[in-house]
Formats: C-alpha cells, sequence, structure tokens
C-alpha cells in the first residue's frame, strides 16, 4: 500500500510505526490470548499501560507530581464547561477570543455563569493572538484561558502569558507537545488526543492538584475534576484503546527527542510552506507573521475556483486534508507532529508547480 500525504487538521496523522505496532498487537496483546479491547480496564495488563502512558506523558511534558494527569471523554467542547464549572465556583472568569474554538469555550462559560472577554481578534478575521502586554487580567478572576493555537485560522500563541497570581488554563488540543511546555505556569491544560497525541476518543486534562479543590462536592461525579482524578481516570471504564494509542504515540516522541527533538522537526516543516507562500505573489497568507501557526497553514490562491483545482489536483498527487475550513474557505495544511518532513517536502514543490501552471 502506497500511504498518502496526510495535512488534515484532525484527526490527524499517526506515526506509521505506531500504527503498524498498534495492527500486530490488535487481535493478541502481547501474548496474552486476548485483545485489549476485549480486556479488563481493572486488570493487570491493562493497569501497566494506563500508568505507563501516563509516566511517559509526564516524561515529555516535564511535569511534576504538583500536577495530576487525568484521561476523560468528550473531546475539548467538554472541556469548554468543564473548566467553569470545576474551576469558577463563584466569580468571572477571563477570556483571550482569538477563533472559533476559544469563543466557543467562552459561549459555553457564559451559560455557566460570568465569563469576561480581555481581547479579540475578531474584527480582523482572527488573523492574529494578543502580543506579549495586551491580555489585562483582574486580579479577583477565576483563571484565565486562552487557546494556544488555532486550528481554523491558523494563528498561534509564541509565548505564555503572563496571568499574575490568577490561575492560567490553555486549551492545547492542537499543538500539545509539538514544543517544550513548562507546565508549571499552568494551573490547568487539556487537549483532545486527536490531532498530536494520538486518536479520537480521549482527552488528557493536567491540572494543579491545589485547583482540585475547587470542584465542589455537589457536581455529578464524571464533572468533577476532582472524582476523576481521584480514581487514576477509572471512576468508570476509560476509552482503554485510545489511551493504549496515546501511550504508543507518548514512546514513539519520546525516541524523536521528546518536545524539543519534535519542534525543530516543526519549525522546518513550517518554514519550508511559508517560504513559498512569501516568496510568491499567488499565494496569500492568512495570519499576520508574528502569529503563525507551525501547526496549521493556513492560506490561499487568488481565488475560490482556484483554491477548488488546487485541492482536487493535490488529492490526486496523494496530498489529501488541504482544504480549507468549512467557515472560512481558503486552503489549510495541518503539520502535526506525525506529519513527515516529507511531506512538506512535497506540498511545497506541489504548491511551486500548481502557481506555475495556474498563475
Amino acid at each position: 500500500m502506497s500511504r498518502l500525504f496526510n495535512f488534515s487538521a484532525g484527526p490527524g496523522a499517526l506515526p506509521l510505526p505506531v500504527l503498524e505496532q498498534a495492527a500486530a498487537e490488535l487481535v493478541d496483546f502481547r501474548g496474552a490470548g486476548m485483545s485489549l479491547l476485549e480486556m479488563s480496564h481493572r486488570g493487570a495488563i491493562y493497569d501497566a499501560v494506563h500508568r505507563e502512558c501516563v509516566a511517559d506523558l509526564r516524561a515529555l511534558l516535564g511535569a511534576s507530581e504538583d500536577h495530576a494527569l487525568i484521561f476523560m471523554g468528550g473531546g475539548g467542547r467538554t472541556q469548554f464547561a468543564l473548566v467553569p464549572t470545576n474551576l469558577r465556583p463563584t466569580g468571572s472568569a477571563t477570556y483571550a477570543d482569538t477563533g472559533s474554538w476559544s469563543s466557543g469555550a467562552i459561549s459555553e462559560a457564559r451559560k455557566l455563569g460570568a465569563a469576561h472577554t480581555a481581547w479579540s481578534s475578531a474584527e480582523s478575521g482572527y488573523d492574529r493572538v494578543p502580543g506579549p502586554g495586551e491580555l489585562a487580567v483582574p486580579p479577583d478572576a477565576a483563571y484565565l484561558h486562552y487557546t494556544s493555537n488555532n486550528t481554523i485560522y491558523g494563528t498561534q500563541y509564541q509565548y505564555v502569558p503572563e496571568s499574575g497570581t490568577v490561575p492560567l488554563v490553555c486549551d492545547m488540543s492542537s499543538d500539545i507537545l509539538s514544543r517544550p511546555v513548562d507546565v508549571a505556569r499552568y494551573g490547568l491544560i487539556y487537549a483532545g488526543a486527536q490531532k498530536n497525541l494520538g486518536p479520537a476518543g480521549v482527552t488528557l486534562v493536567v491540572i494543579r492538584r491545589d485547583l482540585l479543590e475547587r470542584s465542589r462536592a455537589e457536581l455529578p461525579q464524571m464533572w468533577s475534576y476532582k472524582a476523576v482524578a481521584a480514581k487514576d481516570s477509572m471512576l468508570n471504564t476509560p476509552p482503554v484503546y485510545a489511551i493504549y494509542m496515546v501511550g504508543l504515540v507518548a514512546k514513539h516522541l519520546l525516541a524523536q527527542g521528546g518536545a524539543a527533538g519534535i519542534a525543530t522537526l516543526n519549525e522546518r516543516k513550517a518554514a519550508r510552506i511559508y517560504a513559498v507562500i512569501d516568496g510568491s505573489a499567488f499565494w496569500r497568507g492568512h495570519a499576520q507573521p508574528s502569529s503563525r501557526s507551525l501547526m496549521n497553514v493556513t492560506f490561499r490562491s487568488p481565488s475560490a475556483e482556484l483554491d477548488a483545482r488546487f485541492v482536487k489536483e493535490a488529492n490526486a498527487a496523494g496530498l489529501v486534508g488541504l482544504k480549507g475550513h468549512a467557515s472560512v474557505g481558503g486552503l489549510r495544511a495541518s503539520l502535526y507532529n506525525s506529519v513527515p518532513d516529507a511531506a512538506a517536502v512535497a506540498l511545497a514543490e506541489f504548491m511551486t508547480q500548481f502557481e506555475r501552471r495556474a498563475g
């Protein structure tokens, strides 16, 4: 089989060695006589898989025991509601609005209480994130929430916002472990797995242990970070196979030099595509250069008709997933951790050739 180069925004590409190992272990898991999909999550075999995954993620993140790592379901959208439910027992929360996902988080938070938008780039078409010092955080805010990478508009923070004594909360669903992160600066990080960590079906939550005490006793158990953490993410049957896959991806990332090693690769991949855009009058990028994402490169040709032609011809050439989000159109190349450098090389060459043919 000839594998395609997958630039999909999510679920995103997975490392080929991980897929091959998962395929080899699917029916008979490491000589156990049955699939991991069939085993009790309370058994010794899965327990070892679970704990090894947590340990490898902790190593990749550089997270101390001051933070708990828990697995939950429902993706990032569920966290939009669970963050305010758990961390804002009273008062108001503060948000930065840099795109569809952050505005979705704000909308959910407002259904449950007070939420203040400290900064927004909506009027400029979400073409940038705030620069250092542009976010004013009230000292009595329950937390400051931001989305580190914006898949639809192709923007990304290249720094960690200052929040003072206010807990910093980040939706890292589309760039977690794409570069080193100082977990100690965060009160809470959450990330759906389906872009950089593994398959859809599990969400990683990294929460400072003192913040677990904000989870009120009257919350339904499955909504409570404190209750889920107390049971090591096994309050209910966890998504065992998705967690197993995350564990395989974590080991693969460790073998690539961890977050620092993969960051070098990600910078190189994005630089290849941005070089084509910047060196051409044909292509037009959406994000302002200081806010450009290394994960999602958003761009356009001179017309919607040419965009559609580009997608069609790219698909025929084995470059798939390049159509922009339905809400904004245009084109988008997602360059997550598992997208190989060869894919970025091929895309850059194809863009150059397409411009010669169509420009």
